[in-house]
């Protein structure tokens, strides 16, 4: 590989025959939905960045935590430049330092709520403690105090002086906090976040408050209550230092969310521009899905019947390749294998020495590249590149390479231009790949594996660019023809929104997966639970996620259950039920959660392993697993009719004993036992598993029955919840329930809908939304699907919360209780499945 300062010549006739080579994509296909969050690069539960507004450049891009990753893009017509993609980053004077630009001290409590107003400037904090901030668990960034949260909630008050009055400055907070976060500035609340994790927030401070900054003293005071999991706090107050605006926002249009396509379209002067992120996520072809490569494609054509000179920007930080904004990070420049780079990664290179829930990858180098000879590369400082295309339409002068110890104080931007040269009506297209190569992937008990694209370790990321570069256009023609493929199904199986909804649940799923091959040579699709624990290979995930691979490549499906196959054995799982997990990713050494899930995770494997028997036509997977599904199924007969006070998979409702939902998932498990059986010749065995399960089935519905519906527990009469896990005796056509019940139990459910979804039971408000679409798919009526489904519609086109998708959320208002961006709503396509399921009961 060639390390090189990169800065090309722009020659518009070069560069418009080479525009010649670039097919124009097709974006007739579009979507109507308002996404909470719109994917625009999505590999993996590292690589994955994404828009929280309605419009693409309103806001910063950020990773799926909610930590700002800024992406930048520009669009220059006829000398005026038109921002498209993100904001500029303010240039900042510090007032009072977060603990990514300085140390800083506080007073503190945490073992008891202050008495008084402790908000206030003239309060009398002697008595508090003092340590260093930031305040937190021991993995959270730059921790100076330990606080994991014991006491649930600290009180954290800083005072200093300023020397001028700030009070008509353009004032900015910013905060991190882990988890509920009020926060006051001379007595004034300034923030209240509600129950979110949030990292690097940046807010205008309000006027109100900004009006008490006189010389002096100031006081700004927090509280932070965590509810679970890792604590945090740490805040900060900056002042804006006037400078020219990045552009003029272009006015957006459109925005499409496709299966693997994100389609823009915005008016630049007389210039319309699309631009389309594409990631080719096709299941079929696992080198493909596996590339962790993503396309930004330009389109750009007049409107007004005349010809303009337009140039293209676009610009990436090594913000893309840390944890935390303090980490050090060397970027660099470079051209291999007929591909011409910029990357970045940090200084420090510890490969998989971090593991958790709200965390980004601090391995690795992040890529932005073009194929050689076409546009500019250059890598400089933060604001030197946009005034130079800004003022010219090229890049400045580019560094072959710039270390950055502390990128708040020295900002660097990896940058691409390109110079269309005369555009008229006809499009003319460009596009630049963003890659990451991250080395190495997971921990598998000990052992360090490699990406699946690299498994043998003799490829590498700039073939992987190349390759992607020379397959361009059949790769977007490829990704064109999936996404009216799968548009059009899943509009004919449940509606046009059910459609929209999978179109905005397809990416989010897969790229919550990394895809390893084993030492023994065995896929391995490894989930990490995105803001719920963290934890990797949960099976209760797999569960709800998998129609989606059921549908498009069943090897997928052992690639999620390989490893809790060989958890038990290979004997480091020793229990007479299936583990949850296998750790915290991406460190896949054994289980991490604390409580167990013994009938919960006995029922998942067996049923999946069922369904992916139905989908391949045989059981010669059930058939190498025999001996521990029989383990299983044997632990489901002696404890799974009225399951013992233990979790399920909405452990975020607690341990309760006599869960009817639950028992239903057992019973069906020893159903989907008996199938598997019947299917390998063992007659025998599928008798005995049968006949256990619909003896099974009877009680349950004398056990459950409680006039019009079916209670929660058994215990409790006037309960209910819903009772998804019935969907699996419908697909797969096992005929243990009385149908009857189904039917009871939709009747009922219509009656209690919210204007935002069914709740999962009586004792909240919320629900998961995946569970509403199996609840769904129990309907045999016409247009009773789509009455389920509509309520999530409107909860996805409305939440005020701009996240990933959440599937945890209230019912009767939109916003999300927990959880987002999580692979289980790979679990809507679970609609599309009953129809392939149909078809090969009906061969």
């Amino acid at each position: 590989m060639k390390l090189t300062k990169l800065l090309l010549s722009a020659v518009p006739a070069a560069l418009a025959a080479c525009g010649t080579s670039i097919e124009s994509t097709d974006t007739s296909l579009t979507t109507g939905i308002r996404p909470p969050a719109v994917p625009l690069v999505t590999v993996d539960p590292y690589f994955s960045v994404w828009s929280g507004s309605d419009r693409l450049n309103e806001s910063a891009t950020h990773h799926w935590t909610g930590t700002e990753q800024p992406l930048t893009g520009a669009v220059r017509v006829d000398g005026t430049t038109y921002r498209i993609l993100g904001v500029e980053n303010p240039e900042l004077e510090t007032i009072l330092p977060t603990i990514a630009l300085e140390p800083w001290t506080a007073r503190y409590v945490m073992d008891r709520k202050p008495a008084g107003d402790w908000t206030a400037p003239d309060y009398d904090d002697a008595s508090w403690l003092t340590g260093p901030g930031a305040f937190g668990s021991p993995e959270m960034p730059r921790i100076g105090t330990d606080w994991q949260g014991d006491g649930r909630d600290i009180w954290v008050r800083r005072t200093f002086e300023i020397d001028r009055d700030l009070s008509a400055e353009d004032l900015i907070l910013e905060y991190s906090h882990d988890d509920v976060f009020e926060l006051y500035v001379n007595g004034i609340q300034v923030a209240d976040t509600g129950n979110t994790w949030e990292s690097y927030i940046r807010k205008p401070l309000p006027a109100d408050a900004a009006a008490t900054l006189k010389a002096g003293k100031v006081t700004i005071a927090a509280h932070c209550h965590n509810t679970v999991g890792g604590a945090y706090v740490d805040f900060g107050l900056f002042r804006r230092i006037p400078r020219e605006e990045f552009g003029l926002a272009a006015e957006q249009k459109s925005v499409s969310v496709l299966p693997t396509r994100t389609v823009y379209t915005f008016l630049c002067g007389g210039v319309e521009v699309e631009a389309i992120f594409t990631a080719p996520l096709l299941m079929d072809d696992l080198a493909l899905l596996s590339r962790p490569v993503n396309y930004l494609t330009w389109q750009v054509r007049a409107v007004d019947g005349a010809r303009h000179d337009v140039q293209l920007y676009l610009e990436a930080t090594p913000q893309l390749a840390v944890d935390d904004l303090s980490q050090a990070v060397v970027s660099e420049a470079g051209s291999s294998d007929g591909v011409e780079f910029l990357r970045t990664g940090t200084v420090d290179q510890k490969i998989l020495g971090k593991k958790g829930d709200n965390v980004r990858i601090d391995w690795g180098y992040f890529y932005l590249a073009t194929p050689a000879g076409k546009g500019q590369l250059a890598l400089a400082g933060y604001y030197d590149t946009k005034d130079a295309f800004t003022a010219t339409g090229t890049l400045p002068q580019g560094q072959p390479s710039i270390r950055t110890d502390n990128m708040l104080k020295e900002p660097v931007a990896l940058a691409y231009a390109n110079d269309l040269g005369k555009v008229g009506d006809k499009s003319v297209c460009d596009y630049v790949m963003l890659g990451y190569d991250d080395i190495y992937s997971i921990q598998y008990f000990g052992q360090n594996l490699r990406p699946y694209w690299n498994r043998t370790g003799q490829n590498s990321i700039t073939r992987e660019l190349k390759s992607a570069a020379d397959n361009y256009n059949p790769t977007l023609k490829r990704c064109e023809e999936f996404d009216r493929q799968l548009m059009q199904a899943t509009e004919e199986a449940g509606g046009r929104k059910y459609a929209e909804l999978c179109a905005l649940a397809y990416r989010q799923s897969i790229a919550a997966h990394k895809l390893v091959e084993s030492p023994d040579g065995e896929l391995l699709w490894f989930s990490k639970e995105n803001f719920s624990n963290g934890s990797i290979g949960t099976v209760d995930v797999t569960y709800p996620s998998a129609p989606l691979f059921l549908l498009y490549n069943p090897e997928l499906v052992k690639g999620l259950l390989n490893h809790i196959f060989f958890y038990s054995e290979s004997g480091r799982w020793t229990k007479p039920f299936a583990a949850h997990d296998v750790g915290t990713y991406p460190l896949a050494n054994g289980q991490t959660y604390g409580g167990d899930m013994p009938v919960e995770e006995c029922g998942n494997m067996l049923i999946l392993t069922a369904a992916l028997a139905s989908v391949e036509g045989n059981a010669d997977y059930a058939k190498k697993h025999w001996e521990v599904l029989t383990t299983w199924k044997d632990y489901l007969l002696e404890y799974g009719l009225d399951p013992e006070n233990q979790l399920c998979t909405d452990d975020f409702a607690g341990h309760f004993a006599h869960n009817a939902n639950l028992s239903i998932k057992a019973i069906m498990g020893i159903a989907s036992y008996g199938m598997l059986a019947e299917m390998l010749s063992m007659p025998e065995e599928a008798e005995k598993a049968y006949a256990s399960a619909r003896e099974m089935a009877a009680k349950w519905k004398e056990m459950a029955a409680d006039g019009d519906h079916y209670r929660l527990t058994f215990d409790k009469p006037g309960t209910w919840s819903q009772k998804y896990n019935l969907v699996w005796d419908k697909l797969l056509g096992l005929e243990i329930f009385d149908p009857s019940i189904a039917r009871t139990e939709l009747d009922y459910y219509l009656t209690i809908q919210n204007p935002y979804g069914l709740p999962l039971d009586n004792r909240r408000t919320y629900t998961k939304t995946d569970w509403i679409m199996w609840t769904a798919t129990l309907s045999d009526r016409p247009g009773e699907f789509e009455l389920f489904i509509d309520p999530i519609y409107r909860f996805m086109n409305e939440t005020t919360d701009r996240v990933p998708m959440s599937d945890w959320v209230y019912t009767d208002t939109p916003r999300q209780v927990g959880f987002q961006a999580r692979s289980v709503v790979g679990g809507y396509f679970i609609k599309l499945l009953e129809g392939k399921l149909d078809k090969w009961r009906n061969q």
